[in-house]
């Protein structure tokens, strides 16, 4: 994987003729547990990693300076810096896609504490020994809010394979397909509670294919965060928002890394 990354970057070159002695740096976002000082992907559960140096390996490509980052820190910052984030400087984005990954950027930059591995939101439990999580436990927000959990779920009830687009869709009319995207809403609405109850960030950002459901999506979450952050109407309830770059807010996180 890592070896056709570094293929496509140096034919890019080549065909925007940009000679390597004008790139100042590489920016690379990678799914799971990054260790950013050492260029290492310690952990990625969705495409099976343990221990990838990354940096060294795509040094032998791109012989300039290399960072890496969490691929969901650098879809925030990529908001934070050009997309729907960019008048906020505490911004927090889920990506709902095959899992759920999680950024939180405050005063502008990547929040990832001191150690190794940066946050997942995406494996806070939110149903005790719920659903298996491909992390290893169960009842994470990422097994409920994924898109594989929503066709998980429509394909558990209708007994069809179905894509999200499909669900939405159809869910108009069918009302067990209603009741699985109003779960699905309502537990999505649990994990945003409780990001906002512990960051309280000024913008809440939605990526990620089902995110393109729009306002199906935003308004009922609102009033959820409304009715059940600590504080409700008191406090500074943030808003919500689906993210503008899509695919592309990644690579200009990515880029941001240098």
């Amino acid at each position: 994987m890592i070896d056709e990354i570094g293929k496509a970057a140096l034919a890019l070159l080549e065909q925007q003729k940009i000679p390597m002695d004008q790139c100042v740096g590489v920016g690379i976002g990678v799914p799971g547990t990054v260790d950013r000082k050492q260029g290492i992907v310690r952990y990625s559960n969705n495409i099976g990693w343990e221990d990838v140096d990354v940096v060294k390996e795509m040094e032998a490509h791109l012989p300039i300076p290399i960072y890496i980052a969490n691929d969901a820190d650098c879809a925030a910052l990529g908001e934070t810096i050009a997309g729907a984030g960019r008048d906020y400087q505490d911004v927090i984005m889920l990506t709902l896609g095959t899992g759920v990954g999680g950024g939180i950027i405050l005063d502008g930059s990547i929040y990832e504490g001191k150690g190794i591995g940066g946050s997942e939101l995406g494996h806070m439990v939110i149903v005790e020994n719920g659903e298996q999580c491909t992390c290893g436990r169960k009842g994470c927000l990422e097994a409920y809010v994924s898109a594989t959990a929503l066709i998980r779920d429509a394909r558990k009830s209708i007994g069809k394979e179905l894509t999200p687009e499909e669900i939405f869709s159809m869910a108009r009319e069918d009302e067990v397909l209603k009741e699985i995207v109003d779960s699905y809403i309502r537990r999505l609405g649990v994990g945003i509670v409780n990001i906002v109850n512990i960051f309280r960030p000024q913008l809440v950002l939605l990526g990620g294919r089902i995110a393109a459901q729009g306002e199906v999506l935003t308004k009922p979450l609102s009033e959820s965060m409304m009715q059940s952050c600590f504080g409700k109407n008191r406090s500074e309830i943030p808003e919500l928002r689906v993210a503008s770059l899509g695919n592309e807010a990644g690579i200009v996180g990515a880029a941001g890394l240098i």
